[in-house]
């Protein structure tokens, strides 16, 4: 089923306690496009690059099944630019640069193609932009999943809970739950959260898995114990884009398949911090991915 994803194609310079990659790929979108491709084709891109940007890299994104008619490329401009740091933790960072460059006045337009498209994944952008890329839907998708953060819970509250009310899914983290709905307790945060229009949460604990709520039903899915994490960039992105990706190839959305989605959505970020940047998601097979599913029902499974 076609799948429009609205986020940052970009660069990044990451630094961890295993190295440092520079200038690799990076950007929102990009890592939900190849995340949601090892279940569906039928993925429409829509950000903005300029012409510095590699063509070999807009190659293999179509290879792997990612329409790139919604990517804006400017000419003679510079893509979005993002330099960081992580501790020995890696729970924590540093960012030491971003440029915006062309993300600075990106308005997105969606092609005519997009424009009916069934599934609707809007990537960390400013919440006005998560807005024109809403309106422009010929009509309301089957099911809208919506990323976002801190800083526009700082500086744009009002719209982004004007964005909230409009989707069906809400990804956060735990401490951005907490910022948003003003509660400490995750589960009192969920019920203030819903109230305010997704009629799914998710909250992202990083190391420590995820948390999904519809009303006053609740799932605990574990993250995967890795002996070493290389570089957690892009993870959430690509938790986001498996998980979109699991519900648009079976097309349910109910509880009990939103459950599976978040396993596959956390077997893709465990996948993807093994290297830097999206080297491992060039490399995945979707034998590895099922055997890694496997392993995640192991993790929680028991008897009474």
């Amino acid at each position: 089923m076609s799948l429009v994803t609205v986020g940052t194609v970009a660069f990044d310079t990451i630094e961890t306690p295993y190295g440092k990659a520079e200038r690799c790929i990076g950007g929102a979108a990009t890592y939900i496009s190849l995340a949601a491709s090892y279940f569906t084709k039928d993925i429409n891109l829509v950000s903005v690059v300029g012409d510095d940007f590699p063509d070999a890299e807009l190659k293999y994104m179509k290879k792997r099944g990612i329409n790139l008619e919604g990517l804006d490329i400017k000419a003679g401009e510079k893509s979005f630019f993002w330099a960081g740091r992580y501790h020995d933790n890696m729970n924590q960072r540093d960012t030491i640069s971003t440029e915006l460059n062309v993300l600075a006045d990106f308005n997105p337009k969606l092609p005519a193609s997009y424009r009916d498209a069934k599934y609707l994944m809007l990537g960390n952008l400013t919440p006005a932009i998560q807005m024109k890329v809403i309106k422009q839907m010929k009509k309301r998708p089957k099911l809208i999943v919506m990323d976002t953060m801190n800083f526009w819970m700082d500086i744009a509250m009002p719209e982004l809970k004007k964005v909230i009310k409009k989707v069906d899914v809400l990804t956060i983290n735990d401490e951005e739950a907490r910022q948003l709905s003003g509660e400490y307790s995750l589960v009192t945060a969920a019920k203030v959260i819903q109230k305010m229009g997704p009629r799914f949460l998710i909250i992202k604990k990083g190391e420590h898995g995820a948390l999904l709520f519809e009303g006053e039903k609740m799932f605990y899915a574990p993250a995967m114990p890795l002996a070493k994490v290389f570089d957690p960039t892009g993870a959430g992105d690509t938790f986001a884009g498996g998980f979109i990706g699991y519900i648009a190839q079976t097309g349910k959305i109910n509880f009990e398949n939103m459950k599976r989605a978040v396993i596959y959505g956390s077997v893709m970020a465990s996948f993807c911090v093994e290297e830097f940047s999206i080297a491992r998601l060039k490399t995945l097979k979707k034998s590895e991915i099922n055997k890694r599913v496997k392993e995640f029902s192991k993790l929680v499974k028991f008897d009474i």
